[in-house]
């Protein structure tokens, strides 16, 4: 089928060393960025358009139906030789339509040859993995093909009762997805194809036994496709091991580019953090904000105290039930609260439109973190900010 080592030391009396009560150095200058209006780089000069895929009618109308004009650029250099069963390595970040980009191909392929279990989709979080399931679903109306999206923070008998039926493709979150596999409810030598989007992320959250597990075990796999935000030389061995000869494509363009946000800082040794917050949130202008914590319990002290001065905020985290976690995301995204509190779990893949500020309540263990993190601002055109809190 054609798919598409300790050396004993001298004993010394240790003397008093004195205590270095000065601040530590932090390096503001690389939260501090005085941005401009964003500019559309050189258009990208397509390849393809859809009606050059060749696609199944039905999926090209819904296609059309959802608003795709012309294939995006990761689109464009995937989505052909996917179809032709090459494996591929797509580098693109959010919002450049990389799910319709490995969703496309394996639906015509299901259109072909309407093969269960085929495609086996993995995604580093849950609200991923959902976003990913709707995509499906919409790219698959009236075509009789079925997924399940297998994820914790719900119910394990719901998840074993979705794999009883009828599925033509599978995403899942790694935990998720072993609990399955360990109680007999999957077995990855049915799938054929793999999907790991986000890779980057899957690793930075320590899933890189739980991916070459899941790839070792599909040994009928004939296609990987791998999508990633970034690139480096530390994944290469894993990504040698689960792609085969593959074409790497990458996107250029995306609709996040940190020069279109104002990136700032804000000292807080010696004052009143709480109330530097509440300042900074009292601003009119803001609407929709995401504010970041280091740790879970934080976050939720921080939607009290926010709540009791009136400001109208939800907490999403990983111990958070997915029925929580996908309320308080439609409650910000629909406006009914205006302050998103997040750990990391919201920093990648989440595509949530016209938030205005982002704020680290403090710095972020790493630049990576950092530039993850204010990407949910300064998106399609649009001005963001950026403030990070230094103590």
């Amino acid at each position: 089928m054609t798919s598409v080592s300790f050396r004993r030391k001298k004993r010394f009396k240790p003397q008093q060393a004195k205590r270095d009560t000065s601040p530590a150095k932090v390096d503001v200058s690389k939260y501090t960025n005085k941005g401009v209006p964003a500019t559309e780089p050189p258009a990208y000069q397509n390849q393809y358009s859809f009606d050059d895929f060749p696609i199944d009618a039905k999926l090209r109308k819904l296609i059309h139906e959802k608003g795709y004009k012309t294939p995006s650029e990761i689109q464009d250099k995937a989505i052909m030789p996917a179809l032709n069963g090459k494996d591929i390595i797509g580098i693109a970040g959010t919002g450049t339509g990389k799910t319709a980009a490995f969703l496309i191909p394996v639906i015509q392929q299901l259109l072909e040859n309407g093969e269960d279990n085929y495609a086996l989709i993995l995604a580093p979080t849950r609200e991923l993995a959902n976003q990913i399931q709707d995509e499906f679903k919409s790219l698959t109306r009236g075509l009789n093909l079925f997924s399940s999206c297998l994820i914790g923070g719900t119910s394990v008998s719901q998840c074993l009762k979705s794999l009883r039926r009828k599925n033509h493709v599978i995403i899942a979150t790694p935990g998720r997805l072993q609990d399955m596999a360990n109680q007999g409810a999957i077995n990855y030598r049915d799938f054929s194809v793999l999907i790991l989007d986000e890779f980057d992320r899957m690793l930075d959250m320590g899933f890189a036994k739980e991916v070459q597990r899941v790839n070792r075990a599909m040994t009928n796999k004939e296609q990987t496709l791998l999508l990633s935000a970034t690139l480096d030389k530390s994944q290469q061995r894993l990504i040698d091991e689960v792609t085969d000869r593959a074409l790497m494509v990458q996107s250029e363009r995306s609709t996040h580019r940190s020069n279109a946000i104002n990136q700032e800082v804000i000292r807080t040794e010696g004052k009143d953090k709480f109330a530097l917050l509440k300042d900074l949130l009292d601003q009119p202008e803001q609407d929709k904000t995401i504010l970041f914590c280091e740790t879970k319990r934080h976050a939720d002290r921080m939607v009290k105290k926010l709540t009791k001065s009136d400001f109208k905020a939800g907490a999403i985290h990983g111990d958070k039930s997915q029925n929580q976690r996908e309320r308080t995301l439609n409650q910000f995204k629909q406006g009914q609260i205006n302050i998103l509190v997040a750990t990391d779990v919201v920093a990648r893949g989440i595509d949530i439109s016209d938030v205005e500020m982002v704020i680290n309540y403090k710095e972020p263990k790493n630049y990576a973190d950092y530039v993850h993190r204010i990407g949910r601002t300064g998106r399609a055109g649009k001005m963001g900010r950026a403030v990070t809190f230094i103590d």
